[in-house]
């Protein structure tokens, strides 16, 4: 059965983002962004915006919840047929175990490609994110770092397990490296 759901996992900064619309570009597969759909949601004038809003700027990760419904509710749009990429969902092990429950019981071959930076290269990004987008989440590295080792850390080792893992290296350029994410796609 050929892979087309693809999830991009890694530390903040590693470069997700970037090779989701790097492959994106290549398949023709749509984008869904957890970050992207929290920002969004942080906009609305209303106690959940709010709420996510002050989540966001702390460096904190969105409720479990929240991003589950968001995955579910995305996953569920997608035709059988299509092809689609995730940037930024499975960052905490229950997401990861309903991500395989979910794509088990649809019958979706997928695979989790983690990108993996040192601690180093991610500040350096996030500095330099920081400073192009104004995201105030950029601004709280070690928050984030924390968050990562805490939540998303178990996460990839539970997708290690599952054989469902891929890992880049997410140093060189990032068209080497998209690159090196199509060759071991075979796409």
């Amino acid at each position: 059965m050929e892979t087309r759901t693809i999830f991009f996992i890694g530390k903040p900064g590693c470069g997700k983002d970037t090779q989701a619309e790097l492959l994106s570009g290549t398949t023709g597969w749509p984008v869904i962004s957890a970050g992207d759909q929290f920002r969004t949601l942080a906009e609305e004038e209303s106690v959940l915006g709010r709420k996510i809003k002050k989540e966001i700027d702390s460096g904190a990760l969105a409720p479990d919840w929240i991003a589950l419904h968001l995955y579910l509710k995305s996953i569920f749009g997608v035709s059988e047929e299509q092809g689609v990429i995730f940037d930024g969902f499975s960052r905490e092990l229950s997401q990861a175990k309903l991500i395989l429950k979910s794509l088990t019981w649809l019958l979706r071959s997928f695979r989790v490609i983690s990108i993996s930076v040192s601690d180093e290269s991610v500040r350096r990004r996030l500095v330099l994110r920081s400073q192009k987008a104004g995201r105030a989440d950029d601004g709280v590295v070690d928050e984030r770092l924390k968050e990562y080792y805490a939540h998303t850390e178990p996460a990839i080792e539970f997708f290690r397990k599952e054989g469902m893992l891929i890992e880049i290296d997410g140093e060189p350029s990032p068209e080497k490296i998209a690159e090196n994410i199509r060759s071991v796609l075979n796409i």
